[in-house]
C-alpha cells in the first residue's frame, strides 16, 4: 500500500470506506438488538466461539454487564420464563460434572419390554453385617416421628400360644364341635390381640441342626413328655436324658418310615419319589416321620394335624426341621390350592372320610393333582371285622363315585389314583352323588371358605395335570401361570423367569457376603412369595433348608404356580396370626409386604407375630419402600431385635431399602 500524502486522500481511501461501513452496520445491529430485547425477555446473543479457550459473548440491552455461557445454554437448552430468570455462572467456576451413568436394575428394558437381561449388583461384605448395635427407639422420619414403647414379655403360660387356635373364650361359646369346629381358626378381636413377646421355655437351647434334628431334639425346647408316654410303644418318640429321640416309626409303620416308603415304592413303581412325585400331604402326621424320611428322596411333604389331644405333634415336627402346619379337616377348606399334591397320605389319621356324603374326601380330591395318588393305611383295609368291613365297603363305594381307581391293595395299604380329566365324571349316571361343582366355583379360593360337597372339576385345558418331573419343573414356567389373575397379560413367562433370575443373583450375593451357609438355616418362611423365586433360589444355591411360601390374601393367588414348581405354600392374611407354634422359623423374609399391608392393619401387629414364630437367634430380612422403613425400625427396636437399615445395591437414591434384624438369644 502507498503512503497517504494528505488528509483528503485518507477520506477517499478504502480503509476509511471500510470503517464507515462497519460503523453503519454496528449501529443497525444496535437498534435491532434494542428493538428485540425490549420486546422479549430473552436477550439477543450475537456471537459465540466454542473453539476459543474463553467462551465470550456479546449481549446488548437490557442485559448490559451480564455474561452468558453460550455453550452451556445451547447444550442444556434452558428456556427462561417470566417467573424464573437464568442466573449466570460466576467467572472461573469449573463446569459441572457429567451425570453418573444409569445402570438399569429392573426387568423392563429401554423399549418398555419385559426382559430378564438385568443385573442385581454386588453386596459388599463390609455392608452386610447381620449383627449391629441396636438403634434408638425413637426414629425421626422426614415428616413424622415414630415412638414405640418397648414391648414386655408375656406370661410363661403363653410360651406355646397360637392365638387363633387357643382362643378358649370363643371356643367355649361354639354351638357345636361335632364336626371339629373347635380345631379351626377362631382369632381374637383386634383390640384383644397379642401385645407382648412370647417367652421361650426355661433352658431353651439353640436347636440341633439338620440332618441330626431329624433324629433328636432338645427336651428343653419342647418340654412335653405326654406324647412320648402315649406313643413310645409305637416308635414315634422316646425320651433319652436331655433329648427327645425319633426312631422313625408310626402307628402303622412301627418298623420305620424308610421301610414303609420302600413298600409303597414296590407296590407302585410309577409313584417315582423325587421325580414324578415331588410334593406330598401327610394327614394326621404325628411327629412327621413320614415327611422327614421323604426328604432324603427329594420329596417335600406338608405334614398337618390338629391341635388335639396330641397337641404338640406339629411342634415336634417343626423342631425336627420338617415342613408342618396345624390344620384340621372340619368345616372349612384347607389353605392349599387345587391340584397341589401328587400324593396325599393318611396312616391311621382318625378321620371318617365317608361322613356327610364324603365331604372330607372331596376336599382331598380338590387338593390332589390330576393323576395323583391317595394312600390309606388303616384297619378297614386289612382287618376282617363286621364294622371295619362295612367301613371299607363305604370307602370303596365313595371312591368309585369319585372316579378314583383302586390301583393297589397290599397288606394294610390301599392306593387310589385320581383321573386326569372329567370324562369319567360326565359319564356317570344322572343323579349320581356327589355332583360336580358349578362351573363358576373357584377351587383355589380357600380363605375362610366352607367345604363343598361336590367334585372339583379338572381344567379342560389340562392345566395342573401336565407338569414336568422334578427337578426340571422348578424353573419351567407352568401352564397354570396363564390362569393367575395378575396385571401381565402377555409377558407372564418373562416375568416368571425374571423373578427367578432376580432372586437367584441376590441369594448368590448373600451366600458370598453374608455367609448364609454358616447360618445353618433350616425352617424358612417367605411372607410374600410371588411365584416362589426366593425359595427356588435357595435350592439353586444348595442351601439345605425348606421354605413355607406364604401368599397373602391381599394380592394375586399365585399358590398354584408355587406348587407346580415343586414347592410348598399356604394362603394367609397377615392381619391375623399364623397357624404355627412359637419359635419355629430360622429366617423370615418379607419383600414389599408392609407397604401393602400397612393400609389394612397395624405394622406392630405383624411384627409381633413375626417375633412369636421366629426362633431366638433367628433372622428377619425386610425389603420395602422408604415410606415404611422408619416405622419398621422403631417397632423392631421396641421388640428388642438388633436392627439395621441398609441401602440396596441400587444406591442411596433407590426407592426402597433393606431392614435386617436379629432376634436375641435368650
Amino acid at each position: 500500500m502507498k503512503p497517504l500524502n494528505n488528509n483528503g486522500d485518507f477520506f477517499k481511501s478504502q480503509t476509511f470506506i471500510k470503517l464507515l461501513l462497519f460503523f453503519f452496520i454496528s449501529v443497525t445491529f444496535f437498534y435491532l438488538g434494542q428493538h428485540y430485547s425490549s420486546n422479549n425477555n430473552q436477550s439477543l446473543i450475537f456471537y459465540s466461539s466454542k473453539q476459543s479457550p474463553f467462551s465470550f459473548t456479546v449481549s446488548l440491552s437490557p442485559n448490559f454487564n451480564k455474561h452468558f455461557n453460550v455453550s452451556s445454554l445451547l447444550n442444556d437448552t434452558v428456556l427462561e420464563t417470566d417467573e424464573k430468570k437464568l442466573e449466570p455462572p460466576e467467572r472461573g467456576d469449573p463446569p459441572p460434572p457429567p451425570p453418573p451413568a444409569v445402570q438399569r436394575m429392573g426387568v423392563i428394558d429401554e423399549n418398555g419390554v419385559m426382559s430378564d437381561d438385568f443385573e442385581v449388583g454386588e453386596v459388599g461384605e463390609s455392608e452386610v453385617e447381620w449383627e449391629s448395635e441396636n438403634r434408638t427407639e425413637s426414629v425421626e422420619g422426614e415428616s413424622s416421628k415414630f415412638r414405640v414403647k418397648k414391648f414386655g414379655v408375656c406370661d410363661m403360660s403363653l410360651r406355646d400360644y397360637i392365638p387363633c387356635l387357643d382362643n378358649v373364650e370363643v371356643i367355649r361359646k361354639l354351638e357345636s364341635s361335632e364336626k371339629g369346629e373347635k380345631f379351626e381358626r377362631h382369632c381374637p378381636d383386634k383390640d384383644r390381640g397379642l401385645n407382648c413377646l412370647v417367652p421361650s421355655p426355661k433352658g431353651y437351647r439353640t436347636p440341633i441342626p439338620w440332618p441330626r434334628s431329624r433324629d433328636e431334639v432338645w427336651f428343653s425346647n419342647v418340654p412335653h413328655a405326654r406324647l412320648a408316654e402315649d406313643k413310645g410303644g409305637q416308635n414315634w418318640i422316646t425320651v433319652d436324658k436331655d433329648k427327645f429321640k425319633f426312631p422313625g416309626g408310626g402307628t402303622q409303620f412301627i418298623h420305620g418310615a424308610d421301610k414303609y416308603l420302600d413298600q409303597i415304592s414296590e407296590m407302585l413303581p410309577d409313584i417315582a419319589f423325587g421325580h414324578h412325585t415331588r410334593v406330598a400331604l401327610d394327614v394326621g402326621c404325628g411327629v412327621a416321620s413320614f415327611g422327614a424320611y421323604l426328604m432324603s428322596r427329594n420329596v417335600l411333604t406338608m405334614s398337618v394335624a390338629p391341635k388335639d389331644v396330641h397337641e404338640n405333634q406339629i411342634q415336634f415336627a417343626l423342631e425336627r426341621g420338617v415342613p408342618a402346619m396345624v390344620a384340621a379337616f372340619a368345616t372349612h377348606r384347607l389353605l392349599y390350592p387345587s391340584q397341589a399334591f401328587e400324593l396325599i397320605h393318611c396312616s391311621r389319621c382318625r378321620i371318617n372320610w365317608t361322613r356327610d356324603d364324603g365331604i372330607l374326601l372331596l376336599e382331598i380330591n380338590r387338593m390332589l393333582r390330576g393323576g395323583g395318588y391317595f394312600a390309606w393305611a388303616a384297619q378297614p383295609v386289612y382287618k376282617h371285622e363286621p364294622l371295619l368291613e362295612q367301613q371299607w365297603e363305604e370307602m370303596v363305594n365313595l371312591t368309585t363315585r369319585l372316579c378314583w381307581n383302586l390301583v393297589k391293595k397290599e397288606g394294610y395299604i390301599a392306593i387310589w389314583q385320581k383321573p386326569t380329566d372329567n370324562t369319567c365324571y360326565l359319564e356317570r349316571e344322572p343323579g349320581t352323588q356327589p355332583p360336580l361343582c358349578e362351573t363358576d366355583d373357584d377351587p383355589d379360593n380357600v380363605w375362610y371358605v366352607n367345604l363343598k360337597a361336590c367334585i372339583t372339576r379338572l381344567p379342560e385345558t389340562g392345566y395342573g395335570v401336565n407338569i414336568t418331573s422334578w427337578p426340571a419343573r422348578l424353573q419351567n414356567p407352568p401352564d397354570r401361570l396363564q390362569s393367575i389373575q395378575i396385571d401381565a397379560y402377555i409377558s407372564r413367562k418373562e416375568l416368571f423367569k425374571a423373578e427367578s433370575k432376580y432372586w437367584n443373583e441376590i441369594i448368590e450375593s448373600y451366600v458370598r457376603a453374608l455367609h448364609w451357609k454358616n447360618f445353618k438355616l433350616r425352617n424358612v418362611l417367605d411372607m410374600k412369595a410371588g411365584f416362589g423365586g426366593f425359595a427356588a433360589a435357595l435350592i439353586d444355591n444348595k442351601l439345605d433348608c425348606w421354605v413355607m411360601n406364604v401368599v397373602p390374601v391381599s394380592g394375586s393367588n399365585t399358590l398354584p404356580v408355587i406348587y407346580d414348581r415343586g414347592l410348598l405354600g399356604v394362603m394367609h392374611d397377615w392381619c391375623e396370626p399364623f397357624d404355627t407354634y412359637p419359635r419355629t422359623y430360622d429366617l423370615l423374609h418379607a419383600n414389599g409386604l408392609f407397604s401393602v399391608e400397612k393400609k389394612r392393619c397395624n405394622v406392630s401387629t405383624i411384627m409381633l407375630e413375626m417375633d412369636r414364630i421366629l426362633r431366638p437367634g433367628g433372622h428377619v430380612y425386610i425389603r420395602d419402600t422408604l415410606a415404611v422403613m422408619d416405622e419398621l425400625q422403631a417397632v423392631g427396636n421396641a421388640i428388642g431385635w438388633h436392627v439395621t437399615i441398609r441401602e440396596t445395591s441400587e444406591g442411596p437414591h433407590a426407592s426402597y431399602k433393606i431392614l435386617t434384624c436379629d432376634k436375641r438369644r435368650k
